[in-house]
């Protein structure tokens, strides 16, 4: 049988906005099993896809070409029988994979170069276009700009978390299920200028908490995002029912208290994505980058962004020093958007 194989972004909400592109795929070749080849942190995303039959973890270390390596690991792939791959990362050492392993079609952008390696070759739109849209655009004739039409037809990326997944999650967070949960995501990978103030997401907590007295409030992150969510629970004053999780969870059992969630928080980052996919109510915090460009897509969101003169500028730190963009936006104004959203579920 042949399988199709997809070599995954090295980013959380990369990966979970490129899973239209799956949707795509599986309904032009209901009959293929579609393999994605992740690394470590992004892995655990790909196997809430539905639409995904085994993901494979790469063996590689960031950002090192290691050739002996790759042809290595295309050998094992050559045995697979792949019909064709779908290279999403840019650079030129993931395109090699599937060269080297002899697969006849390899479709991506042009990335660096990459003439030969990708042998069906797509090239963005100027400007470019929304992520989800970048990605799912390769399941399509390689033509630009993608038609309207065809936007049109993109469908939403989608996740799907089990009662089980979710029943241990929350065992494991020492959270009762049976409990309203509001989850909020004050980390953000790519720099501090993406995240609003920890003091703001405090009181936002207290505000939900003064409202809902039987409510639990997650804050979801990775271990570099202890700190500030400890930051969080500081400014909040440490009341029952908030619970600082971050590094506390794999991120498997985040995305299953996500799924879980009745209404959540986040800034522009992997779990906003997340969030959106699980067709969670959505709360998107925008200061120094474009909501256009990577919007939640739940039935229920909202997008926050001040749309200062001096954004989106998409530096990791405040290049002027004082994060209007994000400082400026009111806990108050995000918890009036929040209340609704809460109320409908």
């Amino acid at each position: 049988m042949q399988r199709t194989l997809v070599i995954s972004p090295n980013w959380i909400g990369d990966a979970v906005m490129a899973q239209p592109l799956l949707q795509l795929l599986k309904a032009a070749h209901p009959e293929r099993p579609i393999d994605v080849l992740a690394p470590p942190p992004v892995a655990p995303v790909w196997r809430q896809m539905a639409e995904v039959d085994e993901v494979m973890v790469t063996p590689f270390r960031h950002g090192a070409l290691q050739l002996k390596e790759r042809w290595r690991y295309a050998r094992e792939l050559r045995r697979r029988g792949y019909a064709d791959a779908y290279v999403l990362p840019n650079t030129l050492k993931f395109a090699l994979i599937p060269w080297l392993a002899g697969i006849a079609r390899r479709v991506g952008y042009k990335g660096e170069s990459r003439y030969g390696l990708i042998n069906v070759m797509h090239h963005d739109d100027a400007p470019p276009r929304p992520m989800v849209l970048f990605y799912a655009a390769l399941a399509l004739p390689a033509v630009a700009p993608l038609p309207q039409a065809q936007r049109a037809a993109v469908p939403r990326p989608k996740l799907v978390a089990s009662g089980e997944q979710i029943a241990a999650a929350c065992a494991k967070a020492g959270l009762d299920p049976r409990r309203p949960l509001v989850a909020f995501a004050p980390g953000a990978e790519f720099g501090t200028a993406k995240r609003w103030p920890p003091g703001h997401f405090g009181q936002l907590a207290r505000e939900v908490l003064a409202a809902m007295p039987d409510a639990q409030v997650a804050l979801l992150g990775s271990p570099k995002d202890r700190d500030t969510c400890e930051d969080v629970v500081r400014a909040a004053g440490s009341p029952p029912g908030l619970f600082n999780l971050a590094g506390a969870t794999s991120l498997g059992e985040a995305v299953a208290l996500i799924a879980h969630a009745g209404a959540v928080v986040s800034n522009d980052s992997g779990l906003l994505h997340i969030a959106s996919a699980l067709n969670r109510p959505v709360i998107a915090i925008y200061g120094p980058t474009d909501p256009g460009h990577a919007p939640p897509f739940s039935d229920m969101a909202a997008s926050i962004s001040l749309r200062l003169a001096c954004s989106p500028c998409k530096q990791r730190e405040c290049p002027l020093g004082h994060q209007d963009c994000m400082q400026k936006i009111a806990p108050q104004q995000v918890w009036q958007t929040l209340q609704p959203m809460l109320a409908r579920t």
